[in-house]
C-alpha cells in the first residue's frame, strides 16, 4: 500500500506521521543537550523498533522500558544499556538475571527491602553485578519510596552495600505533571521534583555515595527548568506521538500530535441524532471519558461533533448542538480522531500505519504483552 492515500485504509485504523515523530524526537534531543543532560527515552508509547531507532538517534543504547517484554523484544534487536522501569516484580526476578547476564547493561528498579533480598538471594553469573536503580516518590504517589521518608535513604545504603548489587541511580516519575495547565504549573511541578531528587543526592553524598539522578514526564521535559540540567538524566516517553491530553497540558500544540484513528461512518441513527462509526473502544480505549467537551477524542475538521459513547467495535457520535446533517457524513465517509491518550489509543492496535504528509509509507509492529 505504499504510496496510496490514508483512504486506503480498512479502518479502524492508527495512522502516525513520521514526519512530526521525527521533529518531536529531535525537539527533545535537542532540549536535552542544551540542558547538558542525558536523554534516556522511555519506549511504552509506542513499543516498536523504528521508533526507538528515531528517539535514540540511531544508537540503540540508553532506553527505558515498562515491561519485560519490551526489554526482551528490544535485546533481542540490538539495544543495550536497558533500564526496566517497573518496581522489581519477584515473579520475574528470573527473567531479569537472564537480560542481566545477557547485556551489557540491564539495570532494574526497586523500592522495597523485600525486593533487594530478592536479589540478593539470586547473585548472577559470571561475577556480574545487579545494576539497581531506587524509585523514589517526589509526590507523584505512585509507586517510590517517600523521598523525605527516612527509610529511603536506608534503603538506598542498604543497596549499596549488598553484595552482588550495585547502587547505580534514583529515579523519579513526575507524573503529577499530568494535573497541571499550562507551562508554569509545569515547571512548578518539574523544580519541585528536580529539588526533591537532588536533595536526596546530598543526602547520599553525605553518607559517601555516588550515583545516577534520573526524573522524567513529557510535560515536565518539554519545559524542562534550569535546574534539571543538574541530573544525570531525563526519561520522557510519550513526546514522540503526543496526544490531546499533553496540548490541554500544556506540553505541545495540537499541531505537534502525530498519531490519529480513522474511523468510517456505519450508520445513520435520525431518531437519537447520531452517526455510528466503526471504531469502538478496542480500537481507541475509554482513557479520556469525561475530560473533553468533544468526548472520548477530538474529531478533527469537526469541532462541532462529539464521540459521546462506546461499545466495543461500535462509537456513537452526535452534534454538541442541533441536528446532524446526514449528508454531510454518507455512510462509508472517514473521519479522523485526534486520541486523548496516545499510549491508550496505540495499545489497542497491531499495527501501525506510517504516512508522509498523508501517503502510507508502510507498518510498524509493536511488542505486546508483559
Amino acid at each position: 500500500m505504499e504510496g496510496e492515500p490514508l483512504s486506503a485504509l480498512c479502518t479502524p485504523a492508527l495512522v502516525v506521521d513520521v514526519d512530526k515523530v521525527k521533529r518531536n524526537a529531535q525537539r527533545m534531543m535537542e532540549r536535552c543537550h542544551q540542558l547538558g543532560v542525558q536523554l534516556r527515552p522511555h519506549m511504552k508509547t509506542h513499543k516498536t523498533l523504528e521508533c526507538a531507532d528515531i528517539m535514540t538517534g540511531g544508537s540503540r543504547r540508553c532506553i527505558v522500558v515498562s515491561t519485560l517484554a519490551e526489554a526482551t523484544f528490544y535485546a533481542d534487536h540490538g539495544f543495550d544499556d536497558i533500564l526496566y522501569a517497573y518496581s522489581l516484580p519477584f515473579d520475574k526476578v528470573e527473567r531479569c538475571a537472564a537480560l542481566s547476564e545477557r547485556l551489557d547493561l540491564f539495570q532494574v528498579l526497586l523500592d522495597h527491602p523485600d525486593a533487594l533480598e530478592r536479589l540478593r538471594k539470586r547473585p548472577l553469573k559470571g561475577g556480574r553485578r545487579w545494576h539497581v536503580w531506587l524509585k523514589l516518590d517526589c509526590g507523584n504517589g505512585r509507586a517510590g519510596v517517600l523521598h523525605s521518608e527516612p527509610e529511603a535513604l536506608q534503603l538506598a545504603q542498604a543497596v549499596a552495600e549488598a553484595d552482588g548489587v550495585e547502587l547505580t541511580g534514583v529515579y523519579a516519575h513526575c507524573g503529577n505533571t499530568y494535573n497541571c495547565k499550562g507551562v508554569e504549573q509545569i515547571q512548578a511541578v518539574a523544580q519541585e521534583t528536580t529539588s526533591f531528587t537532588l536533595q536526596f543526592m546530598e543526602k547520599l553524598k553525605a553518607v559517601g555515595i555516588s550515583c545516577k539522578s534520573s526524573i522524567g514526564s513529557t510535560p515536565s521535559c518539554s519545559h524542562p527548568v534550569s535546574d534539571m540540567g543538574k541530573l544525570s538524566e531525563v526519561h520522557p516517553g510519550n513526546y514522540v506521538f503526543y496526544d490531546v491530553q499533553q496540548s490541554m497540558i500544556g506540553s505541545c500544540g495540537l499541531e505537534d500530535v502525530a498519531v490519529r484513528v480513522l474511523t468510517r461512518v456505519v450508520g445513520h441513527c435520525p431518531h437519537r441524532n447520531q452517526l455510528l462509526v466503526d471504531c469502538g473502544w478496542t480500537g481507541i480505549s475509554l482513557d479520556g471519558a469525561g475530560k473533553l467537551p468533544t468526548g472520548y477524542a477530538m474529531i478533527e475538521g469537526h469541532p462541532d461533533l462529539k464521540l459521546l459513547s462506546m461499545t466495543q467495535e461500535h462509537g456513537r457520535v452526535e452534534p454538541i448542538s442541533g441536528p446532524l446533517d446526514y449528508s454531510k457524513y454518507p455512510i462509508g465517509s472517514l473521519l479522523t480522531l485526534i486520541p486523548y491518550h496516545s499510549c491508550a489509543a496505540a495499545a489497542m492496535h497491531p499495527v501501525y500505519h506510517v504516512h508522509s504528509e498523508g501517503r502510507l509509507m508502510g507498518k510498524w509492529t509493536p511488542t505486546r504483552g508483559w
